[in-house]
């Protein structure tokens, strides 16, 4: 396991913790790929029941890596979630469209489909890319620091790969994210069912894992066919296909910054990303 990702077993429990505290575990493709090979881990390991994902230091994840000394889009890793070529061999919309289909929707969706419940554990950020990782998850423990963001309208792009928003939030409440940029603290997140506890930060991690623990008392395939159904639920109420049109609208964006700014981001930094989920 790379130093992006550790992984501790405790008991039936596997602790999954996003390691990049410094840059408020922003996700390079390491962590992506780090995180693939400890959640593959967890499930083959019979003796895990429940999965927890949390991220050191004072934040869960600030989302998408596009500023740290370690960002690595020119990267090639070993594709796990799609079959889709290579995106350094290619270049312009094809590019960015061949890397953000593996790390980012491809990768959630394969994370949202792994048997075994997983529990995330957010305290302080939780912004763009941070909730995809959140919401990928079967339950959401936050602490009560936490807040939650999808400030990247502001780039003119019509919100994160990962497009679970109508679905987590509400479509009117999603409207209100996606067109403000906000921040929402854990308890509106918990009002409108996003999250399922709100605890004080010291108590996050204990509150947590006896969660985790009460759930692994389950029998393991009852809990995996339970997830499932649920799963198939939502997307029978549109969600996957509703994500795979907004992940065109997405790369539609990254196309018209090009063209009107030559630059995809519309030249927004971390530092301006994070102005604008204050």
């Amino acid at each position: 396991m790379t130093d992006e990702v550790c992984y501790e077993r405790r008991g039936a429990i596997a602790l999954v913790t996003m390691n990049r505290p410094r840059y408020r575990n922003a996700q390079n493709s390491a962590m992506t790929y780090a995180l693939d090979a400890a959640f593959t881990r967890a499930v083959d390991d019979d003796g895990v029941k429940v999965i927890v994902l949390a991220g050191s230091g004072d934040h869960f994840s600030a989302g998408h890596d596009i500023g740290t000394p370690e960002r690595d889009v020119d990267t090639a890793f070993p594709r796990q979630a799609t079959l889709w070529w290579d995106h350094t061999t290619k270049s312009g919309a094809d590019r960015r469209y061949s890397r953000e289909q593996e790390v980012y929707l491809g990768m959630c969706r394969r994370w949202r489909e792994m048997p075994k419940p997983v529990v995330a554990q957010v305290q302080g950020a939780c912004v763009a890319g941070g909730l995809m990782l959140a919401w990928v998850c079967d339950l959401i423990v936050a602490a009560d620091d936490a807040f939650f963001a999808d400030p990247v309208l502001r780039m003119g792009i019509p919100g994160v790969e990962y497009f679970a928003h109508p679905w987590v939030l509400g479509p009117r409440f999603a409207r209100e994210v996606l067109f403000t940029g906000e921040r929402f603290g854990a308890l509106r997140a918990y009002e409108i069912g996003m999250v399922n506890r709100v605890v004080p930060r010291a108590e996050l991690e204990q509150t947590t894992l006896a969660l985790a623990e009460r759930i692994a008392g389950m029998p393991a395939f009852g809990l995996a066919l339970a997830k499932r159904a649920i799963n198939q639920c939502e997307d029978q109420m549109g969600m996957r296909a509703g994500m795979e049109s907004v992940f065109g609208l997405h790369h539609l964006a990254h196309a018209h910054n090009v063209e009107v700014s030559e630059d995809s981001l519309a030249g927004l930094d971390p530092a301006a990303m994070k102005r604008a989920a204050t």
